[in-house]
């Protein structure tokens, strides 16, 4: 190997950053005693030199070596002692993925040689393996991250104007007509998807993991594959297999085309958890660099805390780990130009020795971050560590998602008894997890789908999940699921249970659409996208996992358009503050009114009739609504999920009138003034009516 001269370098950034002479190296280890950087030819495939890093400042190594540009492959191997009881891992055979690597060639491939210890042998992990494991890893890759951003501009839509569509990179482009390069960035930032889209009336659109990621050993011998993405490798790097040129520039490029259109783009991060594992996993980045640091060990050191159940917890409460982290969510918003962060299993990162704290160092940071406090976040609010499920107990300015809400009106319209209260409680905002600390009502993310769970056609298809094509005898995915297949599991040719599953299916998106909060569709629910029955596709890149667009319902494709119209049209829905029936100085009137279907107040034994199906709620601007702020006049909701009814309407004021705005049993129902007083509302249905001045 013929070796390229080392200069001193500097401790900041990490990662390898060009500066058009050459390139910087700086690479975060406590215990190593050495971090050599290894250098390979243009192909990847031969490992030209070894150059130890020559300095370092703190626990930071580093070194520049003049000359280097972009496309540079490389690795890192660290040195240091291999005691596992004492929560060291260094194996200077293993090749190392840098943390801080902007790009990689691809993906580990499958070889004992991965792992730190020699398989099979009696002392399992203890024991040391001697393989040089290069060959079976990808290369990081020097890269210039500079793109001609042009007059790129954030939509910077408010919170309370939001409406999130959950998709995969891969699923929703891959089977899409007129996509030129299905199943990449380029494919999302496509004519065809942005038309979709846009047509649809989105305005974020939130794409599962695309950091760099592990296919599992155990999903690759069963020849499946990781497809979901919550195994990261990279926080810095998207994963090669959506990039159709191997440039990063295509994601930049795909959210350069989003904002020209008006769409924020949200990634779903996953700062938990590494692909790992636990002691029996790989050595991949960070168990090698520095496994004491990266991870959050157990009493045993020897044994990982495993609060997100995959086997290993990145130990945030380690200040270059918090870092680490830091700086991938600011390079996602300062370089690649991202609106927002969904992060998974966030109570993980918020959880101390003592338990989940809501003050914790990674929540204090980003709050007083002022990058990151101008994009939004969300939270899933839950893990399966102690304490976990922290529905409600984020800090501002975190949105959350609220399974509450899922669970809560899946429920109703499958008509179990008692969730008329669950219902009220879900269509203002879920005001008792939510409204403390200055909250807005936009802080509950609502939804009845996501990726993990039944697709909206599912959920009225199938009683019970289906998952044995996972290759886990159909035991993994969620138990309950609330779900109904309305007599007949799986697709049916029966108009009768077709049209109830349509109509519920409008129902479904009509309730998330009209409730308090920030709604959230899955990609493809639009178009009637089945699964199959499986509740838990994360390993199902194939047709099952992928949105079919064939066959699309086009009724129902337009009915949802009208509900994102109708939602957009009326501030009533998209309101910051809470209705809690209080009065109104403006006119006296109660800017919450619950009603029974014969216009009566709702009484505590209505609310806790077991029987009672239906429920009407007018509503208003919130009593404390400032006179700035965008107002109108009233709704009239009717949500009925039992047989059909009659219902008594609101005497209107002088000079105002009911106006019919939806009506989910007549989808294609025009609007049109109301005139009497008796409502006719069908069988399972939502009606939305709107009071509009007019003559007398």
């Amino acid at each position: 190997m013929t070796q390229s001269p080392v200069l001193e370098g500097r401790a900041s950034p990490l990662g390898a950053t060009f500066d058009g002479d050459g390139v910087n190296f700086a690479v975060f280890s406590e215990h190593a005693t050495r971090v050599t950087l290894c250098l390979f030819d243009a192909d990847g495939k031969t490992e030209t030199q070894r150059i130890d890093l020559p300095e370092r400042d703190g626990d930071v190594w580093h070194g520049y070596i003049p000359g280097l540009r972009p496309g540079q492959m490389y690795g890192i191997r660290a040195e240091g002692p291999y005691a596992p009881s004492q929560g060291h891992r260094f194996n200077y055979n293993k090749l190392l993925i840098d943390p801080y690597a902007k790009r990689l060639t691809g993906h580990p491939t499958w070889h004992d040689a991965l792992m730190g210890y020699t398989v099979g042998d009696a002392a399992r992990d203890l024991s040391f393996d001697t393989r040089d494991s290069a060959r079976y890893m990808p290369r990081c890759v020097v890269e210039d991250p500079s793109f001609a951003w042009g007059e790129d501009t954030a939509p910077r839509t408010p919170v309370a104007e939001t409406i999130i569509y959950e998709a995969h990179t891969k699923g929703i482009t891959q089977l899409a007509p007129g996509i030129e390069h299905p199943g990449s960035f380029l494919g999302l930032a496509s004519d065809p998807m942005l038309e979709h889209l846009t047509d649809l009336g989105i305005t974020a659109l939130e794409l599962l993991p695309v950091h760099a990621f592990l296919n599992d050993r155990f999903l690759v011998e069963k020849a499946l594959t990781n497809y979901w993405g919550y195994q990261s490798l990279g926080f810095f790097a998207p994963d090669p297999r959506y990039l159709a040129n191997a440039e990063i520039a295509e994601f930049q490029h795909m959210v350069a085309r989003m904002h020209s259109a008006g769409i924020e783009v949200y990634l779903d991060v996953v700062y938990n958890h590494s692909g790992e594992g636990t002691e029996m996993g790989p050595t991949l980045a960070f168990r090698g660099l520095d496994n004491r640091s990266y991870y959050r060990l157990a009493d045993d050191p020897r044994y990982y805390v495993n609060d997100t159940g995959t086997g290993n917890t990145l130990n945030l409460d380690h200040p270059m780990v918090l870092r680490m982290v830091l700086d991938s969510l600011r390079y996602w918003v300062e370089t690649m130009h991202v609106d927002g962060f969904r992060f998974d299993l966030c109570s993980t990162l918020g959880r101390t020795p003592h338990g989940f704290d809501r003050g914790a160092a990674f929540f204090d940071a980003i709050r007083q971050d002022p990058v990151l406090t101008d994009v939004k976040l969300i939270a899933e609010p839950w893990d399966i560590g102690p304490g976990g499920y922290q529905v409600g107990g984020f800090p501002p300015p975190f949105l959350e998602w609220n399974d509450k809400y899922r669970d809560g009106i899946r429920r109703f319209w499958r008509g179990d008894a008692g969730h008329v209260p669950v219902l009220a409680d879900r269509l203002t905002g879920s005001a008792l997890q939510f409204d403390h600390s200055g909250r807005p009502a936009t802080t509950s993310v609502n939804f009845v789908t996501a990726h993990d769970g039944f697709t909206l056609m599912d959920t009225v298809s199938y009683k019970e999940k289906h998952n044995h094509a996972n290759g886990e005898d159909n035991r993994d995915g969620h138990g309950e699921n609330f779900s109904d297949n309305m007599g007949h599991e799986g697709p049916t040719t029966d108009p009768t249970l077709r049209r109830a599953r349509a109509l519920r299916r409008r129902n479904l998106l009509a309730t998330v659409l009209l409730s308090q909060g920030t709604p959230m569709l899955l990609a493809g629910d639009e178009l009637g996208n089945s699964q199959g029955g499986n509740n838990n596709a994360y390993c199902q890149d194939n047709a099952t996992g992928w949105v079919t667009w064939d066959g699309a319902d086009p009724e129902f494709l337009s009915f949802v358009k009208r509900l994102i119209a109708f939602r957009k049209a009326h501030p009533i829905l998209r309101q910051k503050r809470f209705l809690h029936s209080r009065e109104r100085a403006t006119d006296g009137q109660e800017d919450l009114f619950w009603r029974r279907a014969d216009g009566a107040p709702m009484t505590d034994a209505d609310w806790t009739a077991p029987e009672l199906r239906t429920l009407c709620a007018e509503m208003r601007m919130a009593s404390d609504t400032p006179p700035y702020a965008q107002t109108e006049a009233a709704l009239f909701l009717v949500f009925n999920a039992g047989g059909s009814v009659m219902v008594k309407l609101p005497e209107p004021p002088a000079g105002w009138h009911w106006r019919l705005g939806l009506d989910s049993a007549r989808p294609s129902a025009q609007p049109g003034r109301i005139d009497r007083r008796l409502l006719s509302a069908a069988a399972d249905s939502v009606i939305a009516l709107e009071l509009e001045r007019g003559n007398e």
